[in-house]
């Protein structure tokens, strides 16, 4: 992305200087006729790319130390400007400022060297060509802005995508405290927490994920994960069952031999009807189980990981230390003081800690949303950087073509279709941009999609939106620009004639 933006402030300086190079003509020429010789004037233009490029590299490094915090935090690094005198990276940083001011420099001294001097001085110069390079130029750094902000878009999408997405259960005013240092007062804790009017209900599950393994009727021997829960585990957290029923408060024989599985057990298993299906597991005495219940898939973990077989076994609270608090919307602050409270009135000699599921959940997308934030200001620079370019070079444009724009006026041409003769050629460029971006920007799309296991699907509007905008911006941006050179009176540029 850095060398995108480097690349495009490359292609506006070569565009610049080029389309400027009409009021440099007549420097040129007396230069030309008093001696000078092509590799002279090559080394003069080179030379101002080169100290331009120098005034631009010592800014660069100011504005680098000014904004490291906000890079920092954007990328959740911890860069310091030290690092700028390592040996190798300084090298490299020297490489790229030579590099760029040759990139820069090189094609338009070539130009403005081939410029002869008897046309220049006699009035007859006029810019070259077509200019196929310049305009190649222009739809390629509006082909790099587009590829950008339609990328940004499309970041931004997945990520509201799966942090709004349905996890299977209710995680809002959730509040998980997991206790590692004493197990035998879960009861107590929990009684407490049950007097308050705050606190909906609590329910608790080990802390963690246990990995184990298991046979089943076949003979098959299962990886999955196992849950110990309080019965009430399913019901707080609006984890629905598809098959069968949860753990009875009435049933004792349910917290003994007794188990629950998901979807995604029945899947790997090959079960048509699980409900009465045994586990052996292998690894506690060969002690075995009957499943009861099949409880719907749900997203313990990250939507960027599958959903693995899952198996919940009934624990008693003494024995648990993850406790799953569910709190009255609006009651909040009182209710996190009352469980404060109530954690060290039971654990007096434990650290307290909390955390709400759904913050939990959403920073497990934290990389992805410092991608979204990377991109997005990269794709504001990249967009600040092409316009002003555009501008600068319809500005030029308009300069060059004054003469043609009075002649047009006296002969009864109007503001709107002057306007509309300046604003044309350049909006085909934008155009052409976004016809070659957008399926560059579908491959990069879905190469980037492939990587997630739950997606938004790729249509139209996640490329013709961003699209439409940069469109719109390009027209606005020359649209001002000539409007004002359309209605400049045309006595003022047929004065000098």
């Amino acid at each position: 992305m850095a060398l995108f933006i480097l690349l495009i402030a490359c292609i506006n300086f070569i565009n610049l200087t080029v389309a400027r190079s009409i009021k440099r003509a007549k420097e040129i020429g007396i230069r030309k006729v008093v001696g000078s010789t092509k590799k002279q004037l090559t080394a003069q233009f080179m030379g101002e790319s080169i100290l331009l490029c120098l005034i631009a590299f010592t800014l660069a490094l100011i504005l680098t130390k000014a904004t490291l915090p906000l890079f920092n935090s954007l990328s959740n690094k911890s860069l310091s400007l030290s690092y700028l005198f390592d040996g190798k990276l300084t090298a490299e940083l020297i490489a790229l400022f030579l590099l760029t001011s040759f990139i820069a420099g090189f094609y338009p001294a070539m130009v403005l060297t081939r410029y002869e001097p008897t046309k220049i001085l006699y009035n007859r110069f006029q810019v070259a060509g077509k200019n196929y390079l310049q305009k190649s130029l222009v739809v390629l750094q509006f082909v790099l802005a587009t590829c950008l902000v339609a990328l940004t878009f499309v970041l931004y999408q997945q990520f509201k995508y799966i942090t709004s997405a349905n996890l299977g259960y209710d995680d809002s005013n959730l509040v998980l405290i997991e206790q590692y240092d004493n197990h035998s007062k879960g009861q107590l804790f929990t009684k407490l927490l049950a007097e308050n009017p705050n606190i909906q209900e609590v329910a608790a599950k080990n802390a963690g994920n246990n990995s184990t393994i298991g046979k089943i009727t076949s003979g098959e021997i299962i990886n999955f994960r196992k849950d110990l829960i309080t019965p009430n585990y399913l019901t707080e957290l609006k984890i629905p069952m598809v098959q069968g029923r949860n753990f009875s408060m009435t049933n004792a024989s349910d917290s003994v031999d007794k188990v629950l599985v998901n979807e995604a057990f029945v899947k790997k298993a090959g079960w048509t009807d699980p409900l009465g299906q045994k586990i052996t597991f292998t690894t506690e005495n060969n002690k075995t189980a009957e499943i009861i219940g099949v409880v719907k898939n749900y997203h313990y973990g990250s939507m960027n990981e599958n959903i693995e077989p899952q198996l919940f076994k009934w624990q008693d609270v003494q024995d648990l230390n993850g406790f799953y608090i569910k709190i009255k919307p609006g009651n909040t602050t009182q209710a996190l003081a009352f469980i404060k409270k109530a954690y060290q009135q039971v654990y007096p000699m434990s650290p307290y800690s909390y955390n709400f599921v759904q913050a939990s959940n959403k920073l497990q997308y934290s990389d992805i949303e410092k991608w979204r934030q990377i991109l997005f200001f990269g794709g504001l620079i990249t967009i600040l950087i092409s316009f002003m370019g555009l501008y600068g070079l319809s500005v030029l444009s308009s300069e060059r073509r004054k003469k043609e724009i009075g002649i047009r006026k006296v002969y009864g041409a109007t503001v709107s279709s002057i306007t509309r003769l300046l604003t044309t050629d350049y909006l085909k460029l934008v155009l052409i941009a976004f016809i070659i971006a957008t399926p560059l920007t579908i491959i990069a799309a879905r190469k980037f999609l492939q990587t997630m296991l739950y997606r938004i699907p790729l249509s139209v509007e996640l490329f013709i939106i961003p699209d439409i905008l940069v469109i719109l911006l390009a027209f606005i941006t020359v649209y001002l620009q000539t409007r004002q050179s359309a209605i400049t009176n045309p006595v003022k540029s047929l004065k000098n004639e």
